[in-house]
């Protein structure tokens, strides 16, 4: 029977419980230091059990060594940027976070493949990987799933096609360095390009990368968790099914892509191992240019956490 250890019982954490609760992919432990949160939701969520049709377990509490024997853990916990607060800012207090957390998965979850959530993404990922010591095939960071799926979203808005009918991908940082590729982009299997104009793709692309921003500015206490939520259960459905999917993923380069040393959003076969295999796309020169950008960008980040590691 599969198991899945998320840590942070906040909004992202909780809704992805219910995700992979609910299609059934496996039992599931939720882990917040707050004690009480994680035993309360996790019992809410135990209780609806009948209602969605699924006899999935779940548990909760403060205590990790609950996480003993995971297959996968998924790490949410971390604190949302807050107005003017700089992203260098950012990564001081959620290192020590994800620091506390990837101990803990190296101590009681050895095994595990780990799906990194906490922002910023790429370089909360680097860490991870540095402090568990696991093989790069098992440290994920989840980014380019939900960056591609909010352009999908806003291409269907301008468009009219439904987003099923739409393929896309997006690499690079999840940051507004983000790399949307409108070359490779279908819709209805026709070009992007053929469907919307110049100035229609740049303004999709860009909406994109101010997706998160946006929903912050409207919520004003809190930031997206449903659509990071079913990014995580994506993944975590084609590693425990073995579907070996080709999808974005942040993932520890060494030399693909020309990148070297740091994580960055590229496309990667999933699979019941974690990272099966990196596909590199035959990229266009200006696509280079701005991945290279982006993947500075992470470097810059990663260089901050050097008194950490």
């Amino acid at each position: 029977m599969s198991k899945v250890a998320i840590i942070g019982a906040g909004n992202v954490g909780a809704t992805c419980a219910q995700r992979i609760l609910e299609h059934n992919l496996a039992d599931v432990v939720l882990i917040d230091k707050i004690k009480g949160l994680a035993e309360g939701k996790a019992l809410d969520l135990a209780q609806a059990s009948s209602l969605e049709n699924h006899s999935r377990k779940i548990d909760g509490g403060d205590d990790f060594s609950k996480i003993k024997g995971s297959d996968i853990v998924v790490i949410t916990a971390g604190l949302p940027r807050m107005p003017g607060e700089t992203r260098a800012q950012l990564i001081e207090k959620n290192s020590a976070i994800v620091k506390a957390v990837a101990q803990n998965v190296k101590k009681y979850a050895s095994d595990s493949i780990v799906i990194v959530v906490t922002n910023p993404l790429d370089s909360m990922s680097y860490l991870t990987y540095k402090l568990t010591g696991f093989d790069r095939k098992k440290v994920l960071g989840m980014a380019g799933i939900l960056d591609t799926a909010r352009f999908k979203y806003f291409v269907s808005q301008e468009t009219g096609f439904p987003q099923l009918e739409i393929d896309a991908i997006v690499l690079g940082g999840h940051a507004d360095t983000m790399v949307p590729l409108p070359r490779v982009c279908e819709v209805a299997e026709r070009p992007l390009e053929k469907v919307m104009t110049k100035e229609e793709i740049d303004a999709a692309i860009e909406k994109t990368k101010n997706g998160g921003a946006q929903i912050v500015s409207l919520l004003k206490m809190g930031s997206a968790f449903y659509a990071p939520a079913s990014s995580v259960k994506c993944m975590v459905d084609a590693i425990l099914n073995d579907k070996k999917t080709v999808s974005p993923v942040s993932v520890y380069l060494q030399g693909e892509y020309g990148i070297k040393d740091i994580f960055c959003g590229v496309p990667v076969i999933l699979g019941k191992n974690g990272m099966e295999k990196i596909v590199e796309l035959d990229l266009a020169q200006d696509e280079k240019k701005v991945l290279n950008v982006s993947a500075d960008k992470i470097r810059q980040e990663i260089d901050l956490l050097k008194n950490i590691i």
